[in-house]
C-alpha cells in the first residue's frame, strides 16, 4: 500500500524563489505566462501537482515539466481549471436572450468573443440562445482558451451522461424555447453530443489572453470567471485587451465576481446589469 504524500517543510522565501523560476520557465519554454497571478491559488495548485507527481520540492517539478511535455500539459490541468457548464447561471443568459440579443440582432453581423472558453458549454449555449433568436445565422462565435485538451472536448460536442438533466434544467430556466433534446443526439446508456450544426458557426482556437493580442473586432466578449485567478497588474492588462477589442457600443460579460471597477477602464463602460457584470463600451 501507498503511504499519503505530505507536503514537506519549506522555506518561505526558497519555495517562493522556485515558484518564481518554474513560472519563468514556463513561459520561455511553452509560452505560457503565469508569472501575474495570484500567488496563493497559484501556489495551492503546483503543490496539488507536486504532490500527484511522487515529488518533493517545486524545483524537482520544473525539471519534470520541462524535459517531458506530458508532464507540463498535467500542470497546466491544474493551473487552469475549467468550471463551466451548458447555460451555467441560467438568469445571465434569460438577460442575455431578453435585452442583449435583439441588440445583436440589430446588426447586420455579430461577432461573439468567448474568452476562456474551456471545454466550450458557454459558446454552445450562446449558439442555441441564438439560433432560437433567429439570428445564429448571420453571427459567429469565437471560443479560445489556452488549453488545447480543453478545446479539442469543445470541439467533439460531448455532454457526459451525468450531466444531462443538470444542463436540461439550466437550458429550461434561461427561457429555452424549444425540448432541450432537439439539441443532443445520443442517450443515456452511450453518452450524448451536441447536434453538429451548433459548431458551424463557432470557431474554436488557441489563444493566451496574458501574452497574445486582439484578433478582430467584437460585438459581444463573454471574459468569466478568468481573471479571478490574476493580480490587478495582469487584470488591466487584459482588460486593455477586451476593451480594444470591442466595437464601440459592443458588450462586455464579466463573471459574478469580477468587476470593471478600480480598473483603467472603468469609465469607458457604462453599466447594463450590475447583477450580471454586463457592462456597454461607451468611448
Amino acid at each position: 500500500m501507498n503511504e499519503a504524500w505530505i507536503a514537506p517543510e519549506y522555506d518561505e522565501q526558497l519555495e517562493k524563489l522556485e515558484i518564481e523560476l518554474l513560472l519563468e520557465g514556463l513561459f520561455r519554454a511553452y509560452g505560457y505566462d503565469f508569472r501575474h497571478y495570484a500567488f496563493p491559488s497559484l501556489r495551492r495548485r503546483i503543490w496539488h501537482r507536486i504532490g500527484l507527481e511522487r515529488l518533493n520540492t517545486v524545483s524537482a517539478l520544473q525539471e519534470r515539466v520541462l524535459h517531458d511535455r506530458e508532464a507540463f500539459d498535467r500542470l497546466l490541468s491544474d493551473l487552469v481549471i475549467p468550471v463551466t457548464e451548458l447555460f451555467r447561471d441560467p438568469g445571465l443568459f434569460a438577460y442575455i436572450r431578453e435585452k442583449l440579443a435583439p441588440a445583436l440582432g440589430r446588426l447586420p453581423f455579430a461577432r461573439i468573443w468567448h474568452a476562456g472558453c474551456a471545454s466550450g458549454e458557454e459558446a454552445y449555449s450562446m449558439a442555441i440562445l441564438l439560433e432560437e433568436e433567429g439570428i445564429l445565422s448571420k453571427s459567429r462565435i469565437y471560443a479560445t482558451d489556452i488549453n488545447h485538451a480543453a478545446l479539442k472536448t469543445a470541439r467533439d460536442r460531448l455532454v457526459p451522461c451525468d450531466r444531462y438533466e443538470q444542463y436540461r434544467k439550466n437550458y429550461e430556466r434561461s427561457g429555452g424555447k424549444a425540448d432541450f433534446a432537439l439539441y443532443v443526439d445520443g442517450d443515456p446508456e452511450d453518452g450524448f453530443t451536441l447536434k453538429r450544426r451548433l459548431n458551424e458557426r463557432i470557431v474554436f482556437a488557441e489563444h493566451n489572453l496574458v501574452t497574445d493580442r486582439s484578433f478582430n473586432e467584437f460585438h459581444a466578449i463573454f471574459c468569466r470567471n478568468v481573471m479571478i485567478y490574476f493580480n490587478p497588474e495582469l487584470r488591466n492588462r487584459v482588460h486593455r485587451l477586451l476593451y480594444e477589442s470591442l466595437a464601440d457600443g459592443g458588450f462586455l460579460i464579466l463573471g459574478g465576481k469580477e468587476s470593471i471597477s478600480f480598473t483603467k477602464y472603468e469609465d469607458k463602460y457604462e453599466t447594463w446589469n450590475d447583477e450580471f457584470r454586463v457592462y456597454r463600451k461607451i468611448g
